[in-house]
């Protein structure tokens, strides 16, 4: 099952990009053999309109096109539902079990998501009720990405 995060804004060279590239590599490693991933990024610019509203929906429009044909749309989102390491494990384990061929994860800009992402979801996920940098988040997720590839291989990597 083909992963991928759709993101407004981007992350410059630096420790940051650097830490995605090392957890984006060890998912697409770990994943291989339990038909995860491999992980692609799409970044995209933050949106230009002046009021917020059409700012999000702009957002949203291309961040669903970049989704493509993802069947399974992942919204991060600070009002979504948390899941600890081992319920996400699971749960995208059910998701490559039951059939599904692609999850996109859309993380919005500043602004949050518009409302058709929303909408289109079939998950919102919280990664806590702290508010986190885009990058910072964009890194988490990717952690946790390859944390549930190592708890569904029984790796000693998780450790509960």
């Amino acid at each position: 099952m083909r992963l991928a995060i759709v993101a407004v804004g981007r992350l410059k060279d630096g420790p940051e990009r650097a830490l995605y590239l090392t957890y984006a590599k060890r998912v697409d490693d770990a994943g291989r053999a339990l038909a995860l991933g491999p992980l692609s990024l799409a970044e995209l610019a933050e949106g230009r309109a002046s009021g917020t509203a059409q700012r999000r929906a702009d957002e949203a429009s291309r961040m669903l096109e970049r989704a493509g044909d993802a069947n399974v749309l992942v919204a991060l989102d600070g009002g979504g539902k948390t899941l600890s390491s081992e319920a996400f494990a699971r749960w995208l384990a059910e998701r490559r079990d039951g059939g599904e061929r692609s999850v996109a994860f859309l993380i919005g800009g500043p602004d949050g998501h518009g409302d058709d992402v929303l909408k289109k979801a079939s998950l919102k996920l919280s990664l806590g009720p702290m508010t986190l940098p885009h990058g910072l988040a964009r890194i988490i997720l990717t952690e946790q990405l390859y944390r549930a590839t190592t708890i569904l291989a029984g790796h000693p990597y998780h450790r509960a």
